[in-house]
């Protein structure tokens, strides 16, 4: 008899999801799915370049796989190639409004996944940069445009720093080159501080970005642990890992019989605040005790 075929689509690049990857199949042993033993697992990367994720959903298609594992841009590629293969997404924005489920607790149709709180604290990351840094008057925000949140995490963000009273500067990138460019342009306009908007290429980018944070004495808030775990001062947002464990479960679930639609997509709400002192110490950065104090881990 055949193994089942998992097809695991991402946007990102394999390089920097190995812990994420493992997490999906830790979720998969769970439900007794253990890969190259009684499942097959196809992976299709992205690797930051969006516009490839039609084609890699189509193959995955052609290829017939049991299941279809994917991130927001990854799931909404999959649902546009196909309505009756079963799809189990990890978004950080609202299913429902993305138009990916009918609604939470009965998705309808073939998909059905995890939503963490990824877009919701775009806002929390401005204040946490005022936290950090109370005579700070422009706060820098950096998006990737190519990113179909762009907008919602800008006029989110823009908000949060009109109610703190602070300035916003945005400024795009995409590739590498332009992300070098922004963080000059940055210290160019005398951004005191700087908020990372989630993304995928940014994910891809974690060293890359707290590098060039600490060479332009940018302090920087960014999305998830990867970052600060890579010399990035502060990051606050969901737990990726969480989300992948449960995406892992429901994979399984699904090659046991379980109906997408049936599923009701799963929330979490765990939001994880790190913090890196040692970096703080390169920028010259204290940080005040009571945000050391509600912080989940501390890099020292």
């Amino acid at each position: 008899m055949a193994m089942p075929v998992v097809g695991f689509l991402n946007a990102a690049s394999p390089g920097r999801y190995v812990h994420v990857v493992e997490a999906f199949r830790d979720g998969l042993r769970e439900t007794g799915y253990v890969e190259g033993q009684n499942v097959v697992i196809e992976y299709r990367w992205a690797e930051g370049q969006y516009d490839r994720l039609p084609d890699l959903a189509a193959d995955l298609v052609r290829r017939q796989v049991s299941v279809i594992a994917a991130n927001t841009l990854g799931a909404l590629a999959a649902r546009a190639a196909t309505r009756t293969i079963p799809i189990v997404f990890t978004t950080g924005s609202d299913p429902v409004q993305l138009g990916l489920v009918e609604s939470l607790n009965r998705p309808g149709g073939n998909l059905t996944g995890i939503t963490q709180l990824t877009e919701e604290v775009a806002p929390k990351r401005i204040e946490l940069a005022h936290e950090l840094l109370p005579t700070a008057n422009v706060v820098g925000l950096l998006i990737n445009p190519k990113n179909f949140v762009a907008k919602s995490f800008t006029d989110a963000s823009r908000k949060a720093a009109t109610t703190l009273g602070l300035q916003v500067e945005v400024l795009h990138a995409s590739t590498e080159a332009e992300l070098d460019a922004a963080f000059s342009a940055f210290r160019q306009m005398r951004v005191d501080a700087l908020a990372i908007g989630g993304d995928n290429f940014f994910n891809n980018q974690s060293e890359l970005l707290a590098t060039l944070a600490i060479r332009h004495f940018l302090p920087s808030v960014y999305q998830n642990h990867e970052f600060t775990a890579a010399g990035g001062l502060v990051s606050y947002g969901g737990n990726l890992l969480e989300s992948y464990h449960t995406a892992g479960v429901y994979t399984g679930r699904i090659l046991k019989g379980d109906k997408p639609a049936n599923l009701p997509v799963q929330r979490s709400t765990k939001v994880e605040l790190i913090i890196n002192l040692k970096t703080a110490k390169v920028l010259g950065v204290t940080v005040p005790p009571t945000l050391l104090a509600r912080a989940d881990e501390v890099i020292e």
